[in-house]
């Protein structure tokens, strides 16, 4: 294992591994822990009470949230005619229909979210060993398969993202950067942590929150008490 810098053992040292934070409270504790030269995400890593061997247990969707992610997303399309003239009218970065897919096949895939519309998905569908590894397949289900490309790219870049479990049964999501204040970090997660609720699925058993841990890019995690899970909860500052 690689050794660990000065400024992360220094960070990790002023986590208390012995408690769970307030959400307040370690925003407040990670924005105070200046670990890099450049504007780090703020990531929330949400370990969950699921079986993702079945299909019925396995998460997948979007959020908005309300402040964004502070990233410059790009987006590609995948449409012909008047639906590309709207995906580029909304700001869609790369718009095509065979000629984009060729060129995906010839290794291009410097965006971060593709976009199609449902009548070009027996095109799309054969770049999938290429999208599909980096996540960029576009799916029903996370809205980016739609003939609404002008909203689907407005909303990816006013900071809708999408979420999934990973084989663990992780969910891994950037709420944001350090430089945004706390409040705007706070309520992305707690955006993040409504979603997540409301998704429950009704076949999961025992605790569905196991643990939460946020946690700055290259920096230390910083657990969060599983049990504040109302705006209430999250918002408002504790009691002394």
């Amino acid at each position: 294992m690689a050794k660990r810098g000065r400024r992360y053992q220094q960070a990790k040292s002023e986590i208390d591994v012995e408690r769970v934070y307030h959400p307040l409270h370690a925003v407040r504790l990670i924005k105070s822990q200046e670990l890099t030269r450049f504007d780090p995400t703020v990531e929330v890593h949400l370990r969950l009470g699921v079986n993702v061997r079945h299909a019925d247990q396995q998460l997948r969707g979007t959020i908005s949230l309300p402040h964004g992610t502070g990233k410059q997303v790009t987006v590609a399309v995948f449409a012909e005619g008047d639906k590309a003239r709207e995906a580029e009218a909304a700001g869609a970065d790369f718009v095509g229909g065979d000629d984009l897919a060729k060129r995906v096949q010839e290794g291009f895939t410097d965006f971060d979210v593709a976009i199609a519309t449902p009548d070009m998905m027996g095109t799309v569908g054969r770049l999938g060993r290429i999208l599909g590894p980096s996540g960029k397949m576009p799916n029903p289900k996370s809205g980016t398969v739609t003939f609404d490309v002008g909203k689907a790219v407005e909303d990816v870049k006013a900071g809708k993202v999408e979420y999934r479990t990973d084989r663990a049964g992780i969910i891994h999501l950037g709420i944001g950067r350090r430089s945004f204040d706390e409040r705007q970090l706070i309520e992305n997660y707690q955006a993040v942590l409504e979603e997540i609720v409301r998704v429950k699925p009704a076949a999961a058993k025992g605790k569905y929150l196991k643990s939460i841990t946020i946690a700055q890019t290259m920096g230390p995690g910083v657990p969060i008490d599983t049990t504040r899970t109302t705006a209430a909860d999250v918002l408002e500052e504790p009691a002394a």
